[in-house]
C-alpha cells in the first residue's frame, strides 16, 4: 500500500511512540497514574504532561498558554463558542470544525469569499461590531496558505479576536503571527490520534465548554492521558527540529508528482500553498472508479471528515468550480515518510488509470 492521504492523518513518528510507552502503564508499573492525583506516581505523570506542554508550546508564539483537548475540533469549539463572541466572520473554505461551530453560534455569520486560487483577501475590512474572525492557516483540501497575519491585523482593527485553525500548518510552517487563539492536532504532525491543543494568547478570556472536574486550567474538564500528551510533545519537538529538512523533502516529492501529472489541472494557488497537498482535476474523471482501480494506493477525493456525503466539496465550489469539476478532483497528500519512488509509482499509475477512462 502506498499511503498518500497525509491531510487525513500522518503516520505516528517512532520517536512519538517511544515517548508514549512508559505512560501507557501496566499493573507492574507506575505509568498508569492519574496526572491529577497528588501522590508521587500522579505527580510524575503530571510532570510528563507539563514537559509535553512545553514541547508543544515551542511550536507556537510566546506570550500564551497551551490547553490540551481531545482534538482540534474540540479546541476550535472552545475557542469560538468559549470566547462569548456572537458576531462572527469565517472564511468560506474553513474546515467543518470552524464552519459548523460558527454557524451554531451565529446562523448568519459572515462568510468571507476566496478567489479562484483559494485565497482570502488580506486587505479585507471587517464590519464594525465583528467580534471574532476565524481563518485557517493551510487549507486541508487544497493546501493554500492564507494571509493570516494580514487578516489578524484587520480583525484587530475591527476590535475582533482572531482564531486560526493551524492543524495542517503546525510543525510545517512558522506559527501564524498575530493570532489570539491557534488550534492544532497531534495526528496531523506525526503524533497520536485523540489529542489536540488550543494555544490562547495571554489576556484572552474563555468560558469552558466541557464541565466537570475543572482540569486543564479550568477550561477543559476530564482526565488527561499522559501517554497521548507525551506522544504529542515528542512529535512537536521532532517537527520543530526537522522543519527545514521535512520541507525540502516534501518539495522534492511535489516536483516529482507534478512532473508526472503535468496534464492535470491544479486546484488552488501554485505559490501560496503547502506543497505536501496536491489537489488536481481532470474534467470527466470518474473518481470513484479511479479509487476502485487503485485500491493499493490510498488517496482522497476530498476531506476525510466529509467523505461519503455525496456533495461537491464546499472548498472547490468556493473557488468557482462547478459540481462536475469538483467531483473530478483528487487530493494527494504526502510527507516525511513518503519515498520519492512511491510518489513516482503512484502518480504514474493514477495517470494511467485515468487515461484508461478516456480522460
Amino acid at each position: 500500500m502506498i499511503y498518500l492521504d497525509y491531510q487525513a492523518t500522518t503516520p505516528l513518528a517512532p520517536e512519538a511512540r517511544e515517548a508514549m510507552l512508559p505512560w501507557l502503564g501496566g499493573p507492574d508499573t507506575s505509568g498508569f497514574a492519574n496526572p491529577h492525583s497528588p501522590h508521587r506516581p500522579g505527580r510524575a505523570a503530571a510532570a510528563a504532561v507539563e514537559h509535553a506542554r512545553a514541547q508543544v508550546a515551542a511550536l507556537l508564539p510566546p506570550g500564551g498558554r497551551v490547553i490540551f483537548t481531545g482534538s482540534a475540533t474540540e479546541a476550535l469549539n472552545l475557542a469560538i463558542a468559549g470566547s462569548g463572541a456572537r458576531r462572527l466572520a469565517v472564511s468560506a473554505i474553513e474546515h467543518a470544525a470552524v464552519l459548523d461551530t460558527a454557524l451554531a453560534v451565529q446562523p448568519a455569520a459572515t462568510l468571507l469569499p476566496v478567489d479562484g486560487q483559494g485565497l482570502a483577501d488580506g486587505a479585507t475590512v471587517f464590519e464594525p461590531g465583528t467580534q471574532l474572525v476565524a481563518v485557517m492557516q493551510v487549507n486541508n483540501e487544497i493546501g493554500t496558505v492564507q494571509p493570516v497575519e494580514a487578516l489578524a491585523d484587520a480583525a484587530h482593527r475591527a476590535g475582533a479576536l482572531f482564531v486560526c485553525d493551524a492543524v495542517q500548518g503546525a510543525g510545517k510552517l512558522a506559527a501564524p503571527a498575530g493570532a489570539d487563539m491557534i488550534a492544532l492536532s497531534a495526528h496531523k504532525l506525526y503524533g497520536p490520534k485523540g489529542i489536540g491543543a488550543l494555544w490562547v494568547r495571554d489576556g484572552v478570556s474563555l468560558q469552558p465548554q466541557v464541565h466537570g472536574g475543572g482540569q486543564e486550567q479550568g477550561l477543559r474538564s476530564g482526565t488527561l492521558s499522559p501517554a497521548l500528551c507525551a506522544g504529542f510533545g515528542a512529535a512537536a519537538k521532532l517537527a520543530r527540529e526537522r522543519m527545514e529538512a521535512d520541507a525540502a523533502h516534501v518539495g522534492e516529492l511535489w516536483q516529482a508528482a507534478r512532473t508526472i501529472l503535468a496534464r492535470w489541472t491544479l486546484n488552488g494557488s501554485t505559490e501560496a500553498r503547502w506543497p505536501g497537498n496536491l489537489n488536481l482535476r481532470l474534467d470527466g474523471l470518474d473518481v470513484a472508479r479511479l479509487m476502485s482501480d487503485l485500491r493499493d494506493v490510498a488517496f482522497s477525493a476530498g476531506s476525510a471528515c466529509a467523505s461519503g456525503s455525496g456533495r461537491p466539496s464546499h472548498v472547490l465550489t468556493a473557488l468557482g468550480l462547478g459540481p462536475a469539476q469538483a467531483k473530478s478532483s483528487v487530493r494527494l497528500g504526502f510527507g516525511r515518510y513518503t519515498q520519492v519512488r512511491e510518489i513516482e509509482d503512484a502518480c504514474a499509475r493514477i495517470d494511467a488509470a485515468a487515461a484508461a477512462q478516456g480522460v
